[in-house]
């Protein structure tokens, strides 16, 4: 008797949870890395294997589509407010 997680033995493809869960994470940390990232896995998992997962896949792409955007907003904000700073010490 094999034990395994509840996503192997729904069939979900590993790919679109990874697309998901980068893309949630890309939210609040690294979003320029994490955000394609995410939408690359969601692609990959919507084009590959027939198992199941097509709304996380799709779920991830949308969400990497956020970090992007929320990265954009951050840059214009930070350069229309003089630009970045990266004073360390005295």
């Amino acid at each position: 008797m094999t034990h395994g997680t509840s996503a192997a033995r729904a069939g979900t493809n590993g790919l679109a949870v990874a697309s998901l869960v980068c893309g949630i994470v890309g939210l609040l940390f690294f979003n320029v890395i994490l955000g394609p990232l995410a939408i690359v896995l969601g692609a990959v998992a919507l084009r590959g294997s027939p198992a199941g997962g097509a709304s996380m896949a799709k779920a991830g792409i949308a969400l990497g589509i956020v970090d992007l955007v929320i990265f954009t907003v951050l840059l214009v904000a930070a350069s229309s407010s003089g630009g970045f700073s990266w004073y360390a010490g005295g």
